[in-house]
């Protein structure tokens, strides 16, 4: 336990450093739009080629590991989905649901990559690799699938969602990443030095605007729809993933670094998706704060639950 929460500090003080900032020395929104755009369109996206061009895919359990995950996000849509009618005689509206939806699939890379590696070295960016490749394709099309169905107003062909997914720049750096990886294609030095220092200035910066984004107030009066996407996120994906890892035969530092990936908090980049497509932007920073809050409880048991296993 105590390996572990070593592991999480460091990524949990730079969200905390985050709140700082905002309601200190950098208070304009513009400032942190910058940043949030440049993380989400140029260093995030380099982060992910980086680590998949670099990863040892050879000596990680992918099937195991990314089938665990995969299946695992798959079984979360489809639970989301069939609770819909439920939530809805609850009084959550279409915009809402797409929030819990969001909440309960997506997953906060900055925060996996970061444990992975405090944890495990370059063993545990290849593992949080798989992660990547399973997890962010699907959900991030599932995602602006569900928004156009239920938060938009007007109903938007399949061609335009198409074309929404098509341009996330997160889809196409895992695409690229994984089939330069596989196609054993030599990058020049230079790429490296560049893509290692942006990518390493991408972990930092998105914790900091993950911190800056959450939103405090009404944090402990969360409403039915925050608290239903906290439970689905922080306690049933856990669960859910290690049971199928374990399924899968994947054991030890293997199991605890799927497990890290299932239990992160979702990702701030979800609540940018909720405002570009109608979805209930509001209760989507409410859950994104309370999930990165309880997070840091709630992820060291996980972890060293697993890696005890």
């Amino acid at each position: 336990m105590a390996v572990v929460i070593a592991a999480l500090l460091p990524v949990f003080l730079l969200i905390v450093l985050g709140v700082i900032l905002r309601r200190t020395l950098m208070r304009l929104d513009t400032q942190w739009h910058g940043l949030e755009q440049l993380t989400y369109y140029v260093l995030f996206p380099v982060l992910l080629v980086q680590t998949l061009v670099k990863a040892d895919l050879t000596s990680v359990p992918i099937a195991g590991v990314g089938g665990a995950l995969l299946l695992a996000a798959l079984a979360m849509s489809l639970l989301c989905l069939a609770l819909r009618p439920t939530l809805a005689r609850a009084g959550v509206d279409g915009p809402a649901f797409t929030s819990i939806f969001q909440g309960a699939t997506r997953w906060q890379t900055y925060v996996a990559l970061s444990v992975s590696g405090n944890l495990y070295g370059k063993a545990g960016l290849a593992l949080a690799s798989v992660a990547m490749v399973a997890i962010i394709p699907m959900v991030n099309v599932f995602s602006v699938a569900v928004l156009a169905h239920y938060a938009s107003k007007e109903k938007r062909s399949p061609g335009a969602i198409a074309m929404t997914v098509v341009k996330n720049p997160l889809i196409w750096a895992c695409g690229i990443g994984l089939a330069i990886n596989l196609a054993h294609l030599p990058l020049p030095k230079l790429w490296h030095d560049v893509a290692d220092a942006l990518g390493g200035s991408s972990l930092a910066i998105g914790l900091l605007v993950t911190g800056a984004g959450l939103r405090l107030k009404g944090m402990f009066r969360p409403s039915l729809a925050a608290s239903v996407a906290l439970v689905l996120k922080l306690v049933v994906m856990p669960v859910l993933t290690v049971a199928l890892a374990v399924w899968f035969g994947v054991t030890g530092a293997n199991l605890a670094i799927v497990t890290a990936c299932a239990a992160v908090p979702t990702s701030p980049s979800a609540y940018v998706l909720a405002r570009q497509m109608g979805g209930d932007a509001p209760l989507l920073a409410q859950i994104i704060t309370l999930q990165t809050i309880l997070a840091a409880i709630t992820m060291p048991i996980a972890i060293a639950a697993a890696a005890s296993y």
